[in-house]
C-alpha cells in the first residue's frame, strides 16, 4: 500500500504534476483552482509549508513507488482539538481504496501524533465516493452545506484515545 507522507519542499513538482493531471476530473466535484494557483505554485508550495511549520495545517501526500502523488490528504485551520479535513485522490487511482486508506491515516496521525480529537469533512452530495469514504472510515453526517454553489454534506469524526 502507498504511504503517506509529510508534504516537503522537494514534493512540489509532483504536487503540481497531480493537480495538473487531475485538474479536469477534481473540477466535476470541487470548484476549479484557478489559472493563477497553476502560475503562482512555487510561491503556494512555500505558503503551505509555512502553514505547517507554524502548526495551523498538517499537508500530507500519498505516493507511489515512483514517487509519484495518488493522493492529497490535509487537515487545515488546526485549532482547539480540531482540524477540517479534505482530500483528493488522481483519477488513475480512484475506486482502489487509496481514498479510504489515506482518510484512515491520515486520521490516525490526527489522533496520535497532533494530539486532535475532532476532525470536520465536507463532501457534495454528487460524490457518492467520496460520502461513501468518509462513512467508511467513521464520519459522522452533520448537516447540509454549501460547496461553492453545490449541495454537500459536514461529516465530524470525534477521534478517541488508543485504549
Amino acid at each position: 500500500m502507498p504511504e503517506l507522507e509529510r508534504l516537503a519542499a522537494h514534493h512540489a513538482p509532483a504536487v503540481l504534476r497531480f493537480e495538473r493531471e487531475n485538474r479536469e476530473y477534481f473540477a466535476r466535484w470541487v470548484p476549479d483552482r484557478g489559472d493563477d494557483y497553476f502560475a503562482d505554485f512555487a510561491a503556494r508550495h512555500a505558503g503551505l509549508l509555512d502553514e505547517q511549520a507554524r502548526g495551523t495545517c498538517r499537508f500530507h501526500v500519498l505516493l507511489d513507488d515512483d514517487g509519484a502523488v495518488l493522493g492529497r490528504f490535509n487537515l487545515v485551520d488546526v485549532a482547539d482539538g480540531s482540524a477540517e479535513l479534505g482530500y483528493r485522490v488522481a483519477a488513475r487511482a480512484a475506486g482502489r481504496g487509496l481514498a479510504r486508506h489515506g482518510v484512515r491515516r491520515v486520521c490516525e496521525l490526527a489522533r496520535d501524533e497532533y494530539g486532535l480529537r475532532r476532525l470536520v469533512a465536507d463532501a457534495a452530495l454528487a460524490n457518492p465516493a467520496s460520502l461513501a469514504v468518509l462513512r467508511g472510515t467513521g464520519f459522522v453526517p452533520a448537516g447540509e452545506v454549501d460547496l461553492g454553489g453545490q449541495p454537500g454534506r459536514r461529516h465530524v469524526l470525534e477521534l478517541h484515545p488508543k485504549s
